[in-house]
């Protein structure tokens, strides 16, 4: 039986650049008239964990890498084609955006104590059991 040591694995598993697949229509969302060979490109990207819940794995150094790939038009035409994408080249933990928008959500809520909530017209409020 083969353990993998902690040190390693938290070492390996830490936020940081990695061969990633991603999918073409990922980085073309606009390009679905199109069947591109290959279907996914290997770039590299953030990921890993960091060691806090309010943090996240982001680029912070990225650069464009230009790829030569089968652009198909079906019943029409095809040609490769050279396609740029983006890949990250350094990662870095830093606070996660949605976090400060809870925050921010939360602390609006608290304005204008008091005042009832209007209820919603056609509603269902099932029968209280007690």
């Amino acid at each position: 039986l083969l353990v993998i040591k902690f040190l390693e694995v938290y070492e390996r598993s830490f936020c940081r650049t990695i061969e990633t697949l991603v999918d073409i229509f990922q980085e073309y969302p606009d390009e679905v008239e199109y069947i591109f060979k290959p279907s996914c490109v290997p770039l590299m990207r953030c990921a890993g964990c960091c060691g806090d819940e309010g943090l996240e794995c982001v680029p912070v150094d990225v650069y464009n890498v230009t790829m030569e790939i089968m652009r198909i038009k079906p019943h029409q035409s095809q040609h490769i084609a050279h396609m740029s994408f983006l890949q990250h080249s350094k990662c870095d933990c830093r606070p996660k955006k949605d976090v400060k928008n809870k925050q921010e959500k939360k602390s609006k809520r608290g304005k204008g104590k008091g005042q009832k909530r209007k209820r919603k017209k056609g509603r269902y409020k099932p029968p209280s059991l007690y």
